[in-house]
């Protein structure tokens, strides 16, 4: 199926997370289209847990060019967006027109797909309120202070809302992913 998916990251975005979600969705037959606050080469990041460490560490990770800027983007255009995680959430979340976008994905009814810090975006935008949301660990107070309540499951379907904990919860995130896309074109077809 063409479906068209929009992929949110930015500088510092979780590398392995970015690529995995591109590659996927093109070998579904999909068009990935990256979007960042500019157009140019991102600078990527890699997250790896180590032991003796209490948190994540980071590492640089691989660059890609993104497609867009977040001003270009039309909802209308688009079937679902996926806010990948990293540190690019941190800041990200402070753009007001990409919280009006993600606002009016969930207006029309569309998916909004999130995973580990992605989730950040979703919670500035309002959209954690009496939902039941899973992140990185480390994200569960901001999930909670936003109206919403913390999962421990890898991945969460809420509505119309599919959210996950890190690059390990690929394998379940990404099988509810792509039901619930094709749930809605059942629906649609």
């Amino acid at each position: 199926m063409n479906r068209k998916i929009l992929l949110v990251t930015g500088d510092g975005g979780e590398s392995y997370e970015t690529l995995y979600a591109l590659h996927r969705f093109q070998e579904e037959g999909d068009t990935a289209v990256i979007v960042a606050p500019s157009k140019r080469r991102l600078n990527l990041v890699m997250h790896d847990f180590e032991p003796g460490w209490d948190t994540y560490m980071e590492r640089p990770g691989y660059c890609l060019a993104s497609d867009l800027t977040i001003e270009e983007v039309v909802v209308d255009d688009y079937d679902a967006i996926l806010l990948l995680g990293g540190r690019a959430p941190e800041y990200l979340r402070n753009n007001g027109t990409l919280l009006e976008i993600v606002r009016e994905f969930d207006r029309q009814g569309k998916w909004l797909f999130a995973i580990c810090h992605g989730i950040q975006i979703l919670i500035t935008a309002g959209l954690a309120n009496n939902r039941t949301l899973t992140a990185y660990e480390h994200v569960r107070t901001e999930i909670e202070t936003g109206g919403g309540t913390y999962s421990t499951q890898q991945a969460v379907r809420d509505r119309n809302i599919v959210t996950a904990q890190t690059w390990q919860s690929h394998p379940e995130f990404y099988r509810e992913v792509f039901a619930c896309l094709k749930k809605a074109e059942l629906v649609e077809g």
